[in-house]
């Protein structure tokens, strides 16, 4: 079976997070922002691809959260992005990032197929639920103001996708929220299936992942919060027979000195902060999702500046690789990291850091 990343070791996995999307996971007006084009995009997942990096997750957009940089106004489409970056790479591990309101899962259970032998194995799928009511409304759709029809709705479409990559027979659908005729899954992924994320934070959302991800993506706002959140996940999926691992994100600024890298984040997320947009990305999460706790507001705030709401990795190349075995250590399986531009600023995390996640045995 070919080795699949995310599947392999028990290694604290690394990843990169947004880079389909303009400005990656910083809203904010520097010039050199990430610009997300395809060889950008190309040239970034072979320098991973060569360091060991696990894995590539992109944020699925159809509109932008405006401001004066109109923050992820411009996306890559994840299905595609995968697809190439699979075609280019050898080793690393890339997720498609897939709304269930948006496309059928028919449809999407072929594609996963096919970047799966694109990748000779190494596909992955992040599944989102919804909860951006204005993205919604700009493909014509209706967000359901409750938790429990969004996760029902989400539940039926994976267990159709799941039937697909199962099924060896034609077969016919008959859900509530899904009709299908004489359907099959033809190819099928290589495994079976592929490894599965799902971001969520209400009751809803956290069981429908223990039930049927993976890896579960949740923010690392206060550690010691997350040292009992994460336990409580891992008994929650157990008690269903089953294993979960916790993934969270991570935002770097890993410079020589840490005055260089605190003059940075201030100089990216205060000084040139896309205000506009924070607010509005922002009021939607809190509007619409349960990812992140509401009590946190004040923090969470200049954390989305900096990083999307991030776990902040600022500092030398020795605080940084303490604040990532800090993550480790509260129980986290993993952390993707995004930086202000990915191409330029990985090579020096990659040389400098890497080293000591090395030394310290957890990659």
């Amino acid at each position: 079976m070919p080795h699949h990343p995310m599947l392999s070791g028990d290694r604290f996995r690394l990843g990169t997070f947004s880079t389909n999307c303009s400005s990656g996971m910083t809203p904010t007006k520097v010039p050199e922002r990430w610009v997300n084009s395809w060889d950008n995009n190309l040239k970034l997942a072979k320098m991973l691809d060569e360091a060991g990096i696990d894995f590539m997750l992109p944020i699925a957009r159809w509109i932008g959260y405006g401001g004066e940089t109109d923050f992820h106004g411009g996306v890559l489409e994840t299905m595609t992005w995968a697809a190439g970056l699979l075609a280019a790479t050898k080793n690393i591990a890339v997720f498609a990032t897939i709304h269930t309101a948006a496309n059928h899962p028919v449809v999407v259970a072929k594609q996963i197929a096919t970047i799966d032998q694109i990748g000779h194995g190494r596909a992955g799928l992040n599944i989102v639920a919804g909860w951006n009511k204005p993205e919604y409304e700009a493909l014509g759709l209706s967000l359901p103001d409750d938790h429990e029809t969004r996760y029902a709705y989400a539940q039926e479409w994976f267990d159709l996708v799941q039937k697909l990559w199962t099924s060896d027979e034609h077969f016919d659908w008959d859900g509530t929220y899904f009709k299908a005729k004489r359907v099959k899954g033809d190819p099928k992924p290589i495994r079976g299936s592929v490894p599965i994320i799902n971001a969520a934070g209400s009751p809803q959302g956290r069981g429908f992942a223990t039930d049927n991800a993976d890896f579960l993506f949740t923010p690392a706002i206060d550690l010691e919060r997350s040292k009992g959140e994460i336990a409580e996940l891992k008994a929650q999926a157990a008690a269903k027979g089953r294993k979960v691992d916790v993934l969270t994100f991570s935002h770097v600024i890993c410079r020589p000195t840490e005055a260089e890298a605190k003059a940075y984040a201030d100089y990216t997320a205060v000084q040139n902060a896309d205000t506009d947009a924070v607010d509005n990305l922002v009021r939607l999460q809190f509007a619409h999702a349960h990812s992140f706790p509401h009590d946190l507001l004040a923090q969470i705030k200049h954390l989305f500046a900096l990083g999307h709401g991030g776990y902040p990795l600022i500092g030398t190349p020795d605080l940084v690789a303490e604040g990532i075995l800090k993550l480790h250590a509260t129980g986290f399986a993993g952390t993707t990291l995004s930086f202000v531009d990915y191409v330029e600023e990985f090579p020096y995390f990659r040389d400098t850091v890497l080293p000591k996640l090395q030394a310290a045995g957890i990659r």
